[in-house]
């Protein structure tokens, strides 16, 4: 029998979720990438499996990334927080796909790129990320993220391959998310009674 995983108590009730995100992680080390989005109730626990992710993979680098609301309306602010540590790499895209992106992160005259070349671009900047160590790049409270970025990063979660990367959204629902149509789910369920007493037995030990 292999080793039993022990469940944090803030993760109590939550071993199939955690095996979905374990199996991504595998994906990585065996050279594929994946893509996931957690959906579920506000409070149900999306933050706590995020970075029980990061936790669980201490020799993958992480891009994590919260939408907070009130930028909602600047587009493709969540997309330049998510690059920033990666611009290095514009230099080395192809023309297009360079001056696509310039334009949208505000870092280049020009006119709008399209929303293809833009999408193409970041692929090809977090891809060469994980060139030299596997890539997961989290999004929290994307349902809070400006809807230019989320489409572009929708775009590239449905492109990811073989290239080390994988690209996981904690969404608070209602509503679906259009931009995400087409991605791989989970959805979180209630604990049930057990693991709801669990829970609470560690947050507040005693009667």
């Amino acid at each position: 029998m292999g080793d039993a995983v022990i469940q944090p108590p803030r993760l109590a009730g939550r071993a199939d979720e955690q095996a979905a995100l374990r199996g991504l992680l595998l994906s990585l080390g065996g050279g594929m990438s994946g893509a996931l989005v957690l959906r579920g109730e506000p409070g149900i626990g999306k933050t706590a499996l995020l970075e029980y992710l990061a936790e669980a993979a201490p020799d993958i680098n992480f891009a994590v990334v919260s939408g907070v609301e009130s930028e909602a309306g600047f587009g493709f602010a969540g997309l330049y927080r998510l690059l920033a540590p990666y611009l290095g790499g514009m230099d080395r895209l192809p023309a297009p796909q360079r001056l696509a992106l310039g334009t949208a992160l505000g870092l280049v005259d020009g006119p709008p790129g399209t929303p293809f070349f833009i999408g193409l671009a970041v692929l090809t900047v977090l891809a060469e990320a994980a060139q030299d160590r596997p890539l997961v790049c989290v999004i929290d409270d994307a349902q809070w993220l400006d809807p230019e970025s989320l489409e572009v990063v929708g775009f590239v979660a449905r492109r990811v391959y073989a290239e080390r990367l994988g690209i996981v959204f904690g969404v608070r629902e209602p509503p679906r998310l259009a931009a995400l149509e087409g991605i791989p789910e989970l959805k979180l369920s209630r604990l049930s009674p057990p693991a709801a007493a669990e829970l609470l037995a560690s947050l507040a030990p005693g009667r």
